[in-house]
């Protein structure tokens, strides 16, 4: 197929490319693809083992501990960012990644039954070994999630001007979901299919696809001309920049210095908290009906749905309501999308509803209101989008996480109350009080982005 036959292909769906533009942009998604790829195959593992070996009820309890993790791990990105520079962070931090992977593939390797996942805890490393480890791998895969696709759209930030991002991020984000397709059906459950008792070649793959991550990225710098590697930069940057100083909480100093960016906090934050809720009792109803690399395989296929869908959104234009109506519009639609489902989600109690629910939730988040978010970041200096990025996407992926945790944990007495199908009805009911107080704030913190963005935008300005 050649470039000018592809570029007819995708014309209706993401936009009119040029042929340097549409090049750059497939090199930056084939990085994206890898780290999806590798992110949605180590969420299933991270549950399927967590629910083994801890339980599913301590979910909340390793969101905390992923909460606490997440400030020293910023704070080393941050003094990265400012010796190294944006590349080769990456690759250092990517790489860290990488060996640790390989680390807890020894690790899981070692289990004596076909039962559990990894079994290390009764009989190598005393009563508690298998805890430790479920809680280890579970902060390696939420950092990971937090810390490498934050920093990958830094990068992309960094490197595309806003009429170029309105076509060129949601195709990015439609090649990442082909890694997000391949990586949790066909990795995250080979080991079940092949009937191996852990889930460890899983995990060995994975520290190759975050190997090729960083070999790409590698491709992208050094591949695209350098015209097309050139960020935003509003007539106000200047005097902006020179008030910024160096350290270790210059991104979150910013962060709270500005609304705009706490806005921004918000929009990320609300359906991460809304999603958690109902999240818990989508692993607790899925750990009743499946165990081991029997969990990990069902959690892999639901790793792979989400991201089928979101393509398949993405190759039906959803990304045209982006380019055409601007990123308002997708900002808007998003809280009305995200208050249908929780209509839904008070409305039935089953395994399967749950997934159809969960899996199209984040499919349209992923399609719509991802690409929308990362083009807010465009308006604003280097040191907002490199270090205020960082702290906005993970610290606030995981701050909601823990805000929706405490929310389960406060309302868990009511299983042990009222019984467990009681007990869970009860708790969607009180989860519908608070997600549609969040989608309320949500609507208009929408609106406020969208007029922002156009703003700065039309008038060449950063916002912050």
């Amino acid at each position: 197929m050649t470039l000018s036959f592809f570029q007819k292909i995708i014309r209706p769906i993401f936009g009119e490319f040029t042929p340097e533009e549409l090049k750059k942009f497939l090199r930056m998604g084939a990085v994206f693809a890898f780290i999806i790829g590798s992110y949605w195959t180590l969420r299933p593992l991270k549950k399927a083992l967590f629910c083994t070996l801890v339980g599913a009820a301590d979910t909340p309890w390793a969101k905390t501990g992923s909460l606490l993790l997440i400030v020293p791990i910023i704070m080393l990105y941050t003094k990265l960012l400012d010796i190294y520079g944006r590349e080769k962070t990456f690759y250092i931090i990517s790489g860290l990644y990488g060996c640790l992977a390989v680390i807890f593939t020894g690790l899981i390797a070692f289990t004596p039954t076909p039962e559990n996942v990894c079994a290390l805890g009764s009989n190598i490393w005393g009563t508690y070994g298998g805890v430790i480890i479920g809680y280890a791998f579970y902060f390696f895969v939420e950092s990971y999630g937090s810390m490498i696709p934050a920093l990958f759209w830094a990068i992309a930030t960094d490197t595309t001007k806003p009429e170029s991002a309105k076509k060129g991020f949601s195709f990015v984000v439609a090649l990442g979901q082909l890694g997000g397709i391949v990586g949790p059906y066909a990795i995250a459950g080979l080991p079940h299919r092949l009937g191996l008792a852990t889930s460890a070649l899983s995990l060995f793959i994975c520290a190759l696809t975050i190997g090729l991550s960083m070999f790409f990225l590698r491709r992208f710098f050094t591949k695209t001309p350098s015209e097309y590697l050139s960020s935003f930069h509003g007539n106000n940057e200047v005097k902006e920049e020179s008030k910024h100083e160096a350290g270790f909480f210059e991104g979150l100093r910013l962060l709270l210095k500005h609304k705009y960016l706490l806005a921004i906090f918000a929009i990320i934050a609300f359906p991460e908290i809304i999603t958690t809720i109902i999240d818990l009792h989508f692993d607790t109803l899925a750990s009743q009906q499946y165990s081991g690399t029997a969990l990990a395989h069902y959690l892999g296929l639901y790793g792979s749905s989400v991201n089928i869908v979101a393509l398949l959104f993405l190759l039906c234009g959803v990304g045209n309501i982006n380019r055409i109506f601007g990123v308002g519009v997708s900002l808007f639609l998003m809280p009305v999308i995200y208050g249908l489902a929780v209509l839904g989600f008070i409305s039935l109690d089953s395994l399967n509803f749950l997934f159809m629910l969960m899996v199209s939730s984040k499919a349209i988040n992923y399609a719509l209101n991802g690409p929308a978010i990362k083009q807010l970041y465009i308006p604003t200096t280097p040191d907002v989008r490199l270090k205020s990025q960082a702290w906005i996407e993970s610290f606030g992926s995981r701050g909601s996480k823990q805000a929706g945790s405490i929310f389960n944990l406060g309302l868990k007495p009511l299983q042990k109350q009222l019984g467990a199908v009681a007990g869970r009805a009860r708790h969607a009911l009180y989860s519908s009080y608070l997600s549609f107080t969040l989608i309320l704030a949500w609507f208009f913190i929408a609106l406020y982005l969208g007029r922002k963005h156009k703003k700065a935008i039309t008038e060449n300005k950063v916002v912050c």
